[in-house]
């Protein structure tokens, strides 16, 4: 896991007017809550945090940010983007504290999909990140999926993926009908197994 440091000042003006004053200056409004203490508004340099969230890290892995002589432990939980301009709005950040369960979205990482293609099969995906349980040290950096070990014509899910060790797949803890398609090996030409498994539902 890579080192992720921000640096960031304390907030003390709020209001629409001091966030668009900030923005004006190339900077972030931004608050740190959660965990034991309470939340604490912070700006962040525009440039820099639009650098940092160009790596996926940035929204899968624990990030440092120092306050002043702080640094706390936290991992992104909502980004506000401008509409249309290259621009970040706002920044909520989750405080992590050791022995504490987060949770978090992490992606999913699809390997070895020449293998299934020259087997003739057609990968299709249909989740890109899956929401995770866990404590702070067992956070993965992704999901990796062997889609040379998928047989053609079949899909997989949730349910048939084995979860790290300490970490639990939030959707299958909410129980029946959350068991999400994750990927699919079809044959060519025809169509996703997950398609056809609806129509015979119907």
């Amino acid at each position: 896991m890579s080192d992720l440091t921000l640096n960031a000042e304390v907030r003390t003006d709020a209001g629409k007017g001091a966030s668009r004053r900030l923005r004006h200056e190339d900077k972030v409004p931004a608050i740190i809550y959660g965990g034991s203490k309470a939340p604490v508004s912070i700006t962040l340099e525009h440039s820099k945090l639009l650098k940092a969230q160009s790596d996926e890290a940035f929204y899968t892995h624990i990030l440092t940010i120092k306050v002043g002589k702080e640094s706390v432990k936290a991992i992104v939980k909502a980004m506000q983007r401008h509409p249309f301009k290259p621009k970040i709005m706002h920044v909520d950040f989750q405080r992590v504290e050791a022995g504490h369960e987060l949770k978090s979205i992490i992606p999913v990482h699809l390997i070895n999909e020449d293998l299934a293609v020259k087997k003739g099969g057609v990968v299709v995906r249909a989740a890109n990140e899956i929401e995770i349980s866990c404590l702070p040290k067992d956070l993965p950096d992704a999901i990796e999926v062997d889609v040379s070990e998928i047989a053609i014509g079949t899909t997989v899910h949730l349910s048939d993926l084995k979860a790290p060790k300490g970490v639990t797949f939030t959707q299958l803890a909410k129980g029946e009908g959350h068991d999400l398609a994750v990927v699919s090996v079809n044959k060519p030409g025809g169509k996703a197994v997950a398609e056809e498994d609806a129509e015979t539902a119907e």
